[in-house]
């Protein structure tokens, strides 16, 4: 089994709604609102093994996006509820993938994302720069366990 593998099956929902204001003027999602969900679906991710923003944030450590991308497959609109199923695709040494489905509520895949992003701390705090460094054996024992 790679080390990645064991990541595959953990996946995290985040619950969220398409809203009037998330829409474009032809009524379907303007594609930004995905964009926002997978990033607020990484937060809740790492929240639900007990990495929240603001423990992260207190120690100094972030987690900043170097790439996004992502398939749109089918249009939400208005009203629709969707959960976005969230999983650690790939932990590397100072990177970490994370891959995104965008489901409705009845099972249509609406879009398909993936994320990289680097596990980094504050120099001085936050707000100071910031240096990557090694993703902890200890986070992933949380998603191990998770």
């Amino acid at each position: 089994m790679r080390d990645d593998d064991e990541f595959n099956s953990i996946v995290n929902v985040f619950p969220c709604q398409v809203q009037w204001g998330d829409c474009d003027p032809a009524g379907i999602i303007f594609y930004p609102t995905y964009f926002r969900w997978i990033d607020a679906a990484s937060w809740a991710l790492f929240d639900a093994v007990g990495c929240s923003p603001k423990w992260m944030r207190a120690q100094h450590l972030a987690m900043p996006l170097v790439s996004a991308e992502c398939q749109f497959l089918f249009p939400a609109e208005n009203g629709d509820r969707c959960e976005v199923r969230s999983r650690i695709a790939r932990f590397g040494g100072k990177s970490f993938v994370v891959a995104h489905e965008v489901v409705r509520s009845d099972g249509t895949t609406l879009a398909k994302a993936k994320e990289t992003r680097v596990w980094g701390r504050h120099v001085n705090g936050p707000g100071t720069p910031m240096k990557g460094e090694a993703i902890p054996e200890e986070l992933k024992q949380r998603f191990r366990a998770h």
